[in-house]
C-alpha cells in the first residue's frame, strides 16, 4: 500500500524539508527539489514506518484481545461458593 499524502500535507512536508536544509546544510533547495526528496523518502522510507506502525497496533490488539478473559471472566458453578446456601 504506498503511502499518500494530503495536498496541505505535502505542501506543508515540502517547505519543511526546505527549511531543514537551509538551517542544517546552510544551503538552500528549490520547491521542486525538496518535492522530488519527499517523493524519494515517500516510496523508499515510508512503507518500512508504515509497516512498523501495522505492526505494533497489532501487537496491542493482539494483547488487548489476551486479556479478553481476564476482563470478561465470570466464574462457573460459583453458586455454592457464594454463601447463598438453603437448607444448611
Amino acid at each position: 500500500m504506498a503511502v499518500e499524502l494530503s495536498k496541505e500535507t505535502r505542501a506543508t512536508a515540502v517547505t519543511s524539508i526546505e527549511r531543514w536544509f537551509t538551517a542544517h546544510m546552510d544551503m538552500r533547495i528549490g520547491n521542486m527539489q525538496a518535492a522530488e526528496l519527499l517523493d524519494f523518502f515517500l516510496k523508499e522510507l515510508a512503507p518500512s514506518a508504515y509497516n512498523q506502525g501495522v505492526a505494533d497496533a497489532q501487537a496491542q490488539m493482539l494483547a488487548r484481545v489476551n486479556e479478553l478473559d481476564i476482563d470478561c471472566h465470570e466464574s462457573e458453578f460459583a453458586y455454592w461458593n457464594g454463601g447463598r446456601r438453603r437448607g444448611t
